[in-house]
């Protein structure tokens, strides 16, 4: 299997080949944060199986983590730190050319979730925005 994805101006653009060893959504501090979200999408694949078009910014978060998002948009990318996932990249979820390629498996570091998260199925849905 092969994915694709790209940030959100298109500067920086993925290419993975095989399957991933997870594809989970992440609740933990430093990604939320890092995001801006209360959740984060990952999925992570040896980084000889991704092939990178342009060049994307570097961020040390914590010693030994390196984010990378486009430094033109914005757009989150990828997660390395080698003492964790040795030789491998998790890439965003969010930024794939089809969102629908790589469903969550799991929910990880929901220890770090706000407590409201486990009601979040209950909370009122709309397919756009609601009703002024």
């Amino acid at each position: 299997m092969s994915y694709a994805g790209h940030c959100r101006c298109g500067a920086i653009s993925w290419h993975a080949e095989g399957e991933p060893a997870h594809a989970s959504l992440c609740h933990c501090a430093e990604c939320t944060r890092s995001a801006g979200a209360y959740v984060v999408g990952w999925a992570l694949f040896p980084q000889a199986a991704v092939t990178i078009t342009g060049s994307p910014q570097d961020y040390e978060s914590s010693p030994g983590t390196i984010r990378q998002f486009c430094g033109t948009c914005g757009t989150g990318l990828f997660y390395r730190n080698e003492s964790i996932f040795p030789g491998q990249v998790d890439i965003q979820t969010a930024t794939l050319d089809d969102p629908a390629a790589l469903p969550p498996q799991a929910r990880i570091q929901v220890a770090d979730a706000p407590g409201w998260f486990e009601h979040f199925d209950a909370l009122p849905t709309f397919a756009r925005f609601p009703e002024a």
